[in-house]
């Protein structure tokens, strides 16, 4: 399995606070069963998390992976960010601040939780006009999801692919966003299961549960393009196409 969304890196976002909290999450990651992770550190956040690619940024990512070659533990680590789309989020594309997953055609992106969807719409649209294609992180948390029924198919209209959270589906965010999460999944819309892993104790980088849950619950087919077929076209930058 691969996880395409995972704060990791240490000490830049509010999920590895050290480089000791980022080994006991890979160490967690690899017991359930995730062979990669694409470490999406919070970027581009007005006021908090910047993150914009550098080549700091890309010494922390090597440095994880010295740090875990040294323990020996078998976990792959790849570059990316979560992208807070936030005004002037261009102008940061156009200079190369802002990074695909793994320099594939993939990026992550998020909104404000209380993002209007025209505004939403809009931004996934300019996205796409710049040859990206937007995957949602967590669309099952925005209100726009949550109040109109059509969004998600508007969304998937457009271009976007949509990534659902493992903590969504435990019941972490709530009743709502549990709910929303299963009826994006149930019927078909969702593209990716990932981790949005923050820390080894809570928000924990683990997949096998829900790669079971929705093995038994929905298919098990559907299952395996959400955890595993799905998120490794990612890292290879290959076509997408709907379950």
């Amino acid at each position: 399995m691969i996880d395409i969304h995972c704060h990791i890196l240490p000490a830049l976002d509010d999920g590895a606070g050290n480089m000791s909290d980022a080994i006991e999450m890979a160490q967690l990651a690899v017991s359930s069963g995730i062979k990669g992770i694409i470490a999406t550190p919070h970027c581009n956040i007005p006021g908090s998390f910047r993150n914009y690619w550098s080549l700091s940024l890309e010494d922390d990512v090597r440095a994880l992976k010295q740090e875990l070659e040294k323990r020996n533990i078998e976990l792959s680590i790849y570059h990316g960010q979560e992208v807070f789309l936030a005004a002037g989020f261009l102008e940061m594309l156009h200079q190369g601040k802002l990074i695909t997953l793994n320099d594939s055609r993939y990026m992550l992106v998020e909104f404000d939780m209380n993002e209007r969807a025209d505004v939403a719409y809009r931004k996934l649209q300019q996205i796409l006009a710049e040859g990206c294609i937007p995957i949602v992180a967590h669309p099952e948390r925005y209100g726009f999801v949550n109040e109109q029924s059509e969004a998600v198919y508007r969304m998937k209209d457009l271009g976007a692919l949509l990534q659902i959270n493992r903590g969504s589906i435990k019941g972490a965010f709530g009743r709502r966003v549990m709910k929303k999460s299963m009826e994006i999944l149930s019927s078909y819309q969702a593209d990716f299961i990932a981790t949005d892993a923050h820390s080894q104790f809570s928000r924990t980088p683990q997949l096998a549960d829900v790669h079971e849950f929705i093995s038994e619950e929905i298919s098990t087919d559907y299952g395996d393009v959400l955890v595993n077929v799905n998120p490794r076209k990612v890292l290879n930058d290959e076509k997408i196409y709907s379950f």
